[in-house]
């Protein structure tokens, strides 16, 4: 059997309706897998939906990671629908560029809540026993490069990226006994249908500049996607509480 296949496994993706959780969750379906979308907009979910290969049975479900209290309701009816899942993917989060001085607490509270404590919180409610395969299986957060590294104004993200580095290992030691492994993804920058139109991209020269920062040049979805199929997989058994940097080539120089 191919190791790298997902064929049979239940992979949940947040984040789904767009970018990078929209292009690991098609790629996923197309390695075998049932894939199970969770976003905050129904129309966007609907045509990742559309783009799953046949053959599987998936699931789209409507949730912002923010919301507590409709989370157990949702994780209840993935369960009841499903019955078990053997990954998730959290690629739901937030971006921006803000200086500290700018920043109060309740931006602060915006960034945490988005990239880090919604992921959390999905996962421990998704990792309670009886959801998870018996078998084990793996969890993937999107952490970013500009954890390691420092950019002016990224102090907010950085740290919320941060904190699944940390918690990732945290977790990894927690989850070992059940044979659920826990890794992060930390990508330099992707070209996205969101970001695609953003000054530092379109822009020829502040796009060249950029480009000569990641020595493969920029990223795609697909890159990202990619790795997170091998973290899934069973060819990446043996690996947990590590972070794969996929940057092409950024945090070398």
């Amino acid at each position: 059997m191919n190791p790298f296949s997902l064929e049979d496994k239940v992979i949940v993706i947040t984040g789904a309706s767009s970018g990078i959780g929209r292009h690991t969750a098609i790629s996923c379906s197309l390695q075998g897998a049932s894939v199970i979308l969770i976003g905050r907009n129904p129309e966007r979910l609907q045509e990742t939906y559309t783009c799953l290969s046949e053959g599987k049975r998936h699931g789209s479900y409507v949730l912002d990671l923010t919301d507590d209290a409709c989370m157990s309701d949702v994780v209840q009816q993935i369960n009841t629908d499903f019955g078990r899942i053997d990954g998730i993917v959290h690629c739901a989060g937030i971006s921006g560029t803000l200086p500290l001085k700018l920043a109060d607490t309740a931006e602060m509270e915006r960034y945490f809540s988005n990239n880090a404590i919604g992921a959390v919180n999905l996962t421990r409610e998704l990792c309670k026993v009886g959801r998870f395969s018996k078998d084990g299986g793996s969890v993937v957060f999107l952490s970013s490069v500009a954890a390691l590294t420092g950019d002016p104004g990224k102090s907010l993200y950085a740290m919320s990226k941060g904190a699944l580095l940390s918690g990732c290992r945290a977790l990894a030691a927690e989850y070992a006994r059940r044979k659920i492994r826990f890794n992060c993804i930390s990508p330099g920058v992707i070209i996205t249908p969101i970001n695609e139109n953003l000054p530092h991209i379109k822009d020829p020269e502040k796009r060249k500049a950029l480009e000569a920062k990641h020595l493969l040049g920029l990223g795609k979805t697909e890159d990202v996607a990619n790795a997170c199929i091998y973290l899934l997989s069973d060819a990446s058994r043996w690996i947990t509480g590590q972070n794969l940097i996929v940057d092409g080539g950024y945090t070398v120089q």
